[in-house]
């Protein structure tokens, strides 16, 4: 195929990245970096030193860290699980595990509100058997809670997917050369799915520490993010130059933990770890 025609087929692609991607980020730099008045100024971005700013990026930080970990803890084993079953009988079970993806986002976070709340299902269940009701809404549990079975298939498949090209005459042969499970899993399996993992990793962190409608919705108004204070910049402050610079900010650590993750893979092709 020729470079011209390449370049033809490819238009309809780089119009449409121009047009909600590119501009957009120039938009959010412009309102970042500038004042109400259109003056330049840092203010904007300086302003995630605050300590109410730096409290909701912590925040974030650390359920995104926890949900991570949750994920990965959950998923490995259901990896290996799914795995270890028969191609069709596993290819089911993804679909079931996937299913509920099929619905609305804001739909199933609304479903978990109302499993939690004081007069919720779980509440009611404990008050059956005579337990004392649980204060699970607008926690930080509930928060990871959501967190966790939002993003867990995006951990779940990338490793699925890493652990399905592993031969099994690989793991045949660790066993025959007398390695344990435990040996086989440190030595041999981790190192060949942390491209899954870091994929994974990825695809739960990111979203995790840029959410704002979970925390709105499982965490009231007591659990602040740094998404629920961008999201309140633009919305109820309607300070676009405080948002855009606080997104700035947040948009810089997300493309370096992803860079990170991505240089730790290539770098250390896992085993650097062990």
């Amino acid at each position: 195929m020729s470079r011209k025609r390449t370049g033809i087929l490819a238009a309809p692609y780089t119009v449409w990245m121009t047009i909600f991607v590119i501009v957009p980020l120039f938009i959010v730099a412009y309102y970042g970096f500038t004042t109400s008045d259109g003056q330049f100024t840092l203010d904007n971005v300086k302003s995630i030193t605050e300590p109410i700013h730096l409290k909701a990026l912590w925040t974030s930080i650390r359920l995104s860290v926890i949900c991570t970990v949750l994920c990965f803890i959950m998923a490995l084993p259901l990896a290996l699980v799914i795995r270890n079953l028969h191609i069709k009988s596993s290819g089911f079970i993804i679909f079931i595990f996937i299913l509920p993806m099929w619905m609305n986002f804001l739909l199933r976070t609304i479903a978990w509100q109302s499993l939690l709340e004081k007069t919720g299902v779980l509440n009611a269940v404990l008050g059956f058997f005579g337990l004392p009701a649980q204060n699970m809404i607008n926690t930080e549990g509930a928060i990871v809670l959501g967190m966790v079975y939002n993003y867990l298939p995006f951990m779940v498949l990338p490793i699925y997917n890493s652990l399905a090209k592993i031969s099994q005459d690989t793991l045949d042969a660790a066993k025959d050369l007398g390695a344990g499970w435990w040996q086989t899993m440190r030595r041999i399996t981790l190192p060949l799915i942390l491209p899954g993992i870091v994929s994974g990793g990825t695809m739960v962190f990111v979203p995790a520490l840029t959410t704002f409608v979970l925390s709105d919705l499982l965490g009231g108004a007591k659990i602040q993010l740094i998404g629920n204070v961008i999201e309140q910049s633009f919305t109820t402050a309607n300070d676009w130059n405080l948002g855009a610079g606080l997104s700035l900010v947040l948009m810089v650590l997300v493309i370096a933990s992803m860079a990170l993750m991505s240089k730790y893979d290539k770098s250390g092709e896992g085993a650097g770890i062990w």
